[in-house]
């Protein structure tokens, strides 16, 4: 008879939790009114620095508190700025396209009053950082950035999904429109959109054409190589991951598990739920087990807080989803708690959301336990890396037929 065999991989221990938080600070100079520096927020607790991606508002535009101030690419996806203060925005100081601002940096200035619009005229940022409560001490202010055609360098140019100028001003695109045109290779040069504030949105697409070439990534004539910019993510992942290798001590633990009953009961329950359009998969499973086993054994449901170690009551499962943008961990929250259907609506509306790069902070930041999946590749055995300050990470391969 076949037996249904499945092997993952777990991975154990600890890092600190670096978190910042970001203020306003309002200042009042002997030539200046009253007025408002809003620094660049820290959107996720791993964020270091972030790229304005577009800004909603324009100078001298009246803002209400809540309104939408600027689309900011952070380590995890493009998120929405609300703005801080109710006035009047009386100067943008980083423009649109703008890469690596470090956390606290000063983007714009708001005022109260209309009439004081024109004081800030010629304003010029001091060129410091507000700082966080806790700052990294590796950050600092981004230098201007200067072209580098010669040669491969981490900073780049703003990506071709950056908003373009325009003589009569920005042109702003949802995240969607923007990496749908990416994708397609596609100029936005339209100056009004369908959507918010006349932005560009995904269905505007359609009015306009493919470009000649894409600007994406750097071929150059006669060359064995090609340079693809770094995303914000990306650059983020590939320090975390060398922090995490590097400062935890890493170990690993093999295990085959017998999936036949796994395997029997998903077919039968898909049958039976196939009205309702729900399909289960062997990763639901899979994650209702590891919530259930972190019952079980607590210690694994940990994080190593640096002078002691925090076992979390509930547990959150963090699901690595590979996107084009990168790799990101949303969270099933209470997976022990739930059921099978619920934790695969869970995931499958996780999922889509992050790789259109419209996840929440509250639905990646945190999580208790990892779970990382490369199963249906065909892939038999990997060793995930630690997820800190989490203190393990399941690795899960292929599920394969044996004899026995």
């Amino acid at each position: 008879l076949p037996v249904y065999i499945f092997r993952y991989e777990s991975n154990i221990l600890p890092v600190e939790r670096i978190c910042y938080s970001w203020q306003i600070t309002k200042r009042t100079y002997s030539s200046l009114p009253d007025h408002f520096k809003v620094p660049l927020p820290a959107l996720s607790p791993t964020m270091e620095m972030g790229t304005i991606v577009s800004w909603a508002k324009k100078e001298g535009d009246k803002l209400n508190e809540g309104d939408l101030l600027a689309e900011i690419e952070t380590d995890k996806a493009t998120m929405g700025f609300e703005t801080p203060e109710e006035g009047y925005l009386a100067k943008i100081l980083v423009p649109a396209g703008t890469k690596d601002v470090p956390i606290g940096k000063i983007v714009c200035v708001i005022v109260e009053k209309e009439a004081d619009i024109p004081a800030f005229k010629d304003f010029k940022d001091e060129g410091g950082v507000i700082p966080a409560k806790a700052p990294s001490p590796a950050v600092t202010p981004a230098p201007p950035p200067t072209p580098k055609p010669a040669e491969p360098a981490p900073e780049v140019s703003p990506p071709s999904h950056a908003v373009p100028l325009t003589e009569k001003g920005r042109i702003y695109a949802s995240p969607m429109a923007r990496r749908l045109a990416e994708k397609k290779n596609i100029r936005l040069e339209v100056k009004k959109g369908s959507g918010l504030f006349e932005s560009i949105k995904s269905k505007d697409l359609a009015l306009l054409k493919p470009s000649a070439a894409p600007a994406r990534v750097d071929r150059r004539p006669g060359s064995a190589y090609t340079d693809i910019p770094l995303s914000n993510i990306r650059t983020v992942i590939a320090k975390r991951l060398l922090q995490s290798k590097l400062t935890i001590p890493h170990y690993y633990l093999t295990v085959e598990c017998c999936m036949d009953n796994i395997v029997s009961l998903r077919k039968n329950l898909n049958i039976a739920l196939e009205k309702e359009k729900v399909k289960l998969s062997i990763n639901d499973f899979i994650i209702k087990a590891t919530a259930l086993a972190c019952r079980k054994v607590p210690e694994a449901n940990s994080a190593w807080m640096d002078t002691f170690i925090r076992q979390f009551n509930t547990v959150d499962v963090s699901v690595a989803v590979s996107t084009e943008r990168g790799l990101i961990t949303p969270i099933v929250f209470n997976a022990d708690q739930k059921g099978l259907i619920e934790i695969s609506n869970d995931v499958k509306t996780l999922a889509k959301k992050a790789r259109e790069g419209k996840l929440q902070p509250q639905e990646f930041q945190g999580g208790s336990i990892s779970v990382s999946n490369l199963g249906m590749f065909g892939v038999n055995h990997f060793c995930a890396i630690i997820n800190p300050p989490q203190a393990c990470i399941l690795a899960i391969g292929t599920t394969v037929e044996r004899m026995v």
